[in-house]
């Protein structure tokens, strides 16, 4: 039984039809209406009303026609944009007659609710609105118009581009054909064709009114889309402030129908999410998280102040868990992700860096960091921490390991002992955080994201790093492995090698075969000629979220670590050439 069958019912007369209302929470709370799509039932929103749910007063109901609500009679002209506003009216009087309510559409339920936040009756009603999936059609409309006013190259392409994905569309304005689909072979099929298509897992969900809604859902299209397309209007500017969370995959809508959003969106926050069309069902999670926010940040007075990065608009609100964030390229991850607007957690074994980083975090724009100490080595401080992160932050969405340790010597100089250190924290530190934090992304089934920091090392063999040169190796051959593993569960995995930076391992690096003064020597050389190079973590840190962003498989970072990866397969003999030279120091 889904959450939404067990949640309080009531039913809401209004235009000659009766609405099914669902209320989860406390009604004392800010009340949050979601509107679904099409060809859903309220039942769409259950996992995200689930994780609303402590916070504010959440409703949903089902639309006119759809799931447990009449359908007005006769069908044609009983979906138009006026009627449904008449709707939500009455929905919004009836859960929140006090108070504007927070409105959350999806698909049609975005469109419908785009008239909504844009129709004067509706002024003071609604205190925000959060868009997922669905454009307004008078700004669609608009959106044509431009482009067949002005028909550059590429204007021509969005059309003809948006046109593709818009077939359904024609489909659904022919006669009987769509009724006789969706009540037949379709409707059986739709569940099945959601999660091979669109991944959308089972549970209580299409409910199994599915066909009969669909059927009756169709005339939302012939009720409005020509019309509207064809004589948008004009004054359909939002009254309110507005989140536009936009999904990278979907396969039906174009992400430039947004473009110029801002003119009809005084107040207008962006969001993207690397998911298909059907987001409340894929990541409620993330959804939850930004309506969150959003809401809680206009119950306090204003929209939230965009966070000022340069993926923002991705990363707001996830949780990032850097390990090895309290100096160099974990640090400088750390303080970008930050600056994105996600919640980081900076792990370190040195607990004042990690304390230091996580307060940079928040001065940065970070909502929320933390820090938390642990020696990535120790299989069973990494078990501890995973718990308590899951427990306490969240399932992880970025994990970024990045912690290593660094070691120069000859073969036979170094020792048992020595390949231990380096291969715990350089390798198993990898494969801990991957097999801890992974697997909790696997289980949620909402996507995610791991980054695993390597080295230019990992295909450029040394004389002087057998052992850095092997740990770095092993790194980038796990991602590898684990990205085709993880591939159809929509877990990117990316391995990153940066060359020479300037960072703090040079100066704390151990050399093997020699005494503690040459050691000191060599260490103070090795920073001396890195700080020369002066490439900075941050560069790594851009790459590093650059990478996330684009899913790339391997990043090579710096010019050297650029031209050792084509070396690495056009010429390998050149790579064992400049292997065995001897390093300068």
């Amino acid at each position: 039984m889904t959450v939404l069958k067990e949640a309080r019912e009531r039913w809401v007369r209004t235009g000659g039809v009766e609405l099914c209302v669902a209320e989860l929470g406390d009604p004392e709370q800010p009340t949050v209406v979601l509107v679904h799509g099409y060809p859903d039932s309220k039942e769409v929103w259950s996992e995200v009303a689930a994780r609303l749910a402590d916070r504010f007063h959440v409703v949903a109901y089902d639309v006119r026609g759809h799931g447990r609500s009449t359908a007005p009679q006769p069908l044609r002209g009983g979906f138009t944009l006026e009627k449904l506003t008449d709707d939500f009216l009455a929905v919004a009087d009836a859960v929140s007659p006090d108070g504007p309510v927070h409105l959350v559409g999806h698909d049609w339920g975005s469109v419908q609710s785009w008239e909504f936040v844009t129709t004067a009756r509706t002024e003071g009603r609604i205190a925000s609105f959060t868009s997922l999936s669905g454009p307004s059609l008078d700004h669609f409309g608009h959106w044509i118009d431009r482009r067949l006013r002005r028909p550059t190259p590429r204007r021509v392409g969005q059309l003809l581009g948006q046109g593709a994905r818009s077939w359904y569309v024609c489909l659904l304005h022919t006669p009987v054909l769509p009724e006789l689909a969706w009540r037949g072979p379709l409707g059986r099929r739709w569940p099945r064709i959601l999660e091979r298509a669109e991944k959308v897992p089972g549970g209580g969900y299409p409910s199994s009114s599915l066909p009969r809604d669909a059927a009756h859902g169709a005339w939302l299209y012939r009720d409005n889309v020509r019309a509207r397309l064809r004589r948008p209007r004009t004054d359909a500017y939002a009254h309110a402030p507005v989140q536009l969370i936009t999904p990278l995959g979907d396969r039906f809508l174009s992400e430039r129908l947004y473009d110029q959003l801002e003119e009809w969106v005084p107040r207008l926050t962006r969001r993207t999410l690397p998911t298909g069309h059907w987001a409340p069902r894929t990541r409620p999670d993330q959804l939850a998280a930004w309506i969150t926010q959003f809401v809680t940040s206009v119950e306090g007075g204003g929209s939230p102040a965009p966070a000022s990065g340069a993926y923002a608009d991705r990363f707001g609100g996830q949780l990032v868990l850097v390990t090895g964030a309290g100096s160099g390229i974990g640090r400088a991850t750390a303080f970008a992700f930050a600056e994105s607007g996600a919640r980081v957690v900076a792990v370190d074994r040195d607990a004042e860096a990690a304390v230091r980083t996580a307060e940079r975090c928040r001065l940065s724009g970070a909502p929320e960091a933390w820090a938390e100490t642990v020696d990535v080595s120790d299989e069973q401080a990494m078990e501890k921490l995973a718990e308590k992160v899951a427990t306490e932050y969240g399932v992880v969405d970025v994990l970024v390991n990045n912690a290593g340790i660094g070691l120069s010597g000859s073969f036979f100089d170094t020792t048992a002992e020595d390949w231990k250190k380096v291969l715990d924290v350089n390798l198993w530190g990898v494969v801990h955080g991957c097999r801890l934090f992974g697997r909790r992304m696997s289980e949620r089934g909402q996507g995610g994201h791991i980054v695993n920091v390597a080295s230019a090392a990992a295909y450029q063999p040394s004389r002087a790093l057998p052992a850095y040169c092997t740990s770095k190796a092993a790194v980038l051959m796990l991602s590898e492995c684990l990205r085709a593993e993880l591939a159809g569960q929509g877990i990117g995995v990316t391995a990153v090698c940066p060359g020479f930076v300037n960072t703090g391992i040079t100066s704390t690096a151990r050399f093997a075969g020699v005494d503690p003064a040459e050691e000191r020597r060599r260490q103070q050389r090795a920073a001396r000629l890195y700080g020369l190079r002066s490439y900075p973590p941050e560069k790594v840190a851009d790459a590093v979220l650059r990478a996330v962003v684009r899913d790339e498989a391997v990043v090579a970072v710096t010019p050297e670590a650029r031209v050792a990866r084509v070396l690495s397969r056009l010429t390998p003999g050149a790579l064992r050439a400049i292997a065995r030279m001897r390093p300068p120091l």
